[in-house]
C-alpha cells in the first residue's frame, strides 16, 4: 500500500529544479547538471558500476518530466472515470476517483473493466516519475518536479478538486493515424511512412475527452446518457491508447543513446510497462459506439470502408478492423530482411524525446482555456527534450 499524501511528493532532502530556479535560469542546462558526491550503483555487474554519464542524467530527467505530465493527465481521468468498487485488491491512489458515473457508463461501453484499468494506468504513471526522481537523487543528481506550471483549470464536475493542472483535456486535437501504423504491413514510420487517422474527425477542432461540468452529465428519465457524454467517453479511449503509444515507442529510442546498463535497463522495463498499456487501449478503443455527436463522428471501423476516403475492399478492412491489434509485421532496418512484427517507430527523428513534446503539444494537452495558447511547460519540456536527444552512447 502507498503512503498517503501528495502525488509527487518525495524524500524530505529532495532537491526541486523549479525551487532552485534552474528552469528559470535555463531549461537547456536542467538535464546536465549534477550534484558533487559520488555516483551510486545498484547493479551487480561490473559493467553497471560505472557512473552513468550526463547524456544519461539528461535523459532521465527528460522522462520524469515526460511521466509527472502523464500521472497529470491520467489523475484527471481517474477522478472522475476511475473505479469506485475495486474488488478484493483495490489501487490506492491518495485522491478520490470516480466523481462522475454517468460518465463511467460512457465509459464502459469501451469495456466493462475501464474503470479499474483507468486507475491502474494512472497508478503505474505515478510509480514511473517517482522512480526516475529516486533514481536521479540517488546518482547524484537533480531532481525535476514542474509542480509550478499546473495552472491549468480542471473540470468543474462537482466534487474534484479546483487546484491547477498541467494539461488540459477539455480541448484535444486526438491523433489516431497509431491506429493504422500498427496495422500496416507495407510501411513504417521510420522509412517516412504516413498513415490515416481511424476517427478523422477527432484529427479536427478541439474535442473534450472528460465532462467539463455537471451539465455534460444529466441523463434521460430512464438513465440513459446523451450521445454527447458517450463521445467524450469514446474520445477519452482513443485518447488513452494517443498518449500511451508514445512512451512505446519513446524508451525505446532513448535506450539506444544511452550508456549505462543499469540505466538501459531502467528504460527497457518501464519501456515494457509503457507497451502493456498501448495495447490495452488500442483494444478498448475499437469498441467505441458509432455515434455522431455535432461535428464529430465515430465512424464504424469494422464496415470494410476507409472512413477517409470512402475506399471500400480487403486491403482497407486490414487497414481498421477492430480485432487486429497485434502488431503487423512490416519493414525494418532494411527492407531486404523482409517484414517482422515490431514497436515502431524507434528512431530519435520519429519517436524521440523532442517528437513526443511536439505530439504532445498539437494534441493541445497544455493550451490554456482563456488564451488558447500554450502554457510555459512547453518551452521547458522542448529545451528537456533536446537535451535527450542529444545525448550519445559511449562505448
Amino acid at each position: 500500500m502507498k503512503e498517503k499524501g501528495s502525488v509527487f511528493s518525495g524524500s524530505k532532502n529532495r532537491r526541486s529544479f523549479l525551487k532552485s530556479g534552474m528552469v528559470a535560469a535555463g531549461a537547456a542546462t536542467i538535464g546536465t547538471a549534477m550534484l558533487p558526491g559520488a555516483p551510486v550503483a545498484f547493479g551487480t555487474e561490473e559493467d553497471e558500476h560505472a557512473p552513468i554519464t550526463k547524456g544519461d542524467i539528461a535523459i532521465l530527467t527528460f522522462l520524469s518530466a515526460l511521466e509527472q505530465v502523464e500521472a497529470d493527465l491520467w489523475i484527471q481521468y481517474a477522478e472522475l472515470g476511475g473505479a469506485t468498487n475495486q474488488g478484493l485488491s483495490p489501487i490506492d491512489l491518495p485522491f478520490t476517483g470516480g466523481l462522475a458515473p454517468a460518465y463511467i457508463t460512457g465509459l464502459l461501453v469501451l469495456d466493462g473493466d475501464m474503470p479499474q484499468y483507468i486507475s491502474d494506468n494512472t497508478d503505474d504513471e505515478i510509480s514511473h516519475h517517482r522512480f526516475l526522481n529516486n533514481y536521479l537523487e540517488s546518482k547524484g543528481a537533480r531532481t525535476i518536479d514542474l509542480s509550478a506550471f499546473a495552472v491549468l483549470p480542471p473540470s468543474q464536475v462537482t466534487g474534484v478538486p479546483q487546484k491547477g493542472r498541467l494539461t488540459n483535456l477539455k480541448q484535444l486535437n486526438v491523433d489516431t493515424s497509431w491506429w493504422t501504423r500498427y496495422r500496416s504491413s507495407t510501411k513504417n514510420p521510420d522509412f517516412g511512412g504516413t498513415f490515416e487517422n481511424a476517427v478523422p474527425d477527432l484529427a479536427k477542432g478541439q474535442h473534450p475527452a472528460i465532462p467539463l461540468n455537471d451539465g455534460d452529465l444529466v441523463v434521460d428519465n430512464n438513465g440513459n446518457i446523451s450521445n454527447h457524454l458517450q463521445a467524450i467517453a469514446n474520445t477519452a479511449g482513443f485518447h488513452f491508447a494517443f498518449i500511451e503509444q508514445g512512451g512505446s515507442s519513446l524508451y525505446p529510442a532513448l535506450a539506444q543513446k544511452v550508456t549505462s546498463l543499469e540505466v538501459l535497463r531502467v528504460l527497457l522495463s518501464i519501456g515494457g510497462s509503457e507497451i502493456a498499456h498501448f495495447q490495452t487501449w488500442q483494444d478498448k478503443a475499437g469498441n467505441a459506439s458509432n455515434i455522431t455527436d455535432g461535428d464529430l463522428t465515430f465512424p464504424n471501423l469494422n464496415a470494410g470502408v476507409d472512413p477517409n476516403s470512402s475506399a471500400s475492399g480487403a486491403d482497407v478492412a486490414d487497414e481498421f478492423q477492430t480485432n487486429l491489434i497485434m502488431p503487423e509485421p512490416t519493414f525494418f532496418l532494411s527492407e531486404k530482411l523482409g517484414p517482422v512484427s515490431i514497436i515502431r517507430p524507434t528512431s530519435t527523428k520519429q519517436g524521440g524525446a523532442v517528437a513526443s513534446v511536439q505530439s504532445f503539444v498539437d494534441d493541445g494537452l497544455f493550451l490554456g482555456p482563456a488564451t488558447n495558447k500554450n502554457t510555459g511547460i512547453v518551452q521547458v519540456l522542448f529545451s528537456l527534450a533536446q537535451e535527450a536527444d542529444a545525448a550519445r552512447r559511449r562505448f
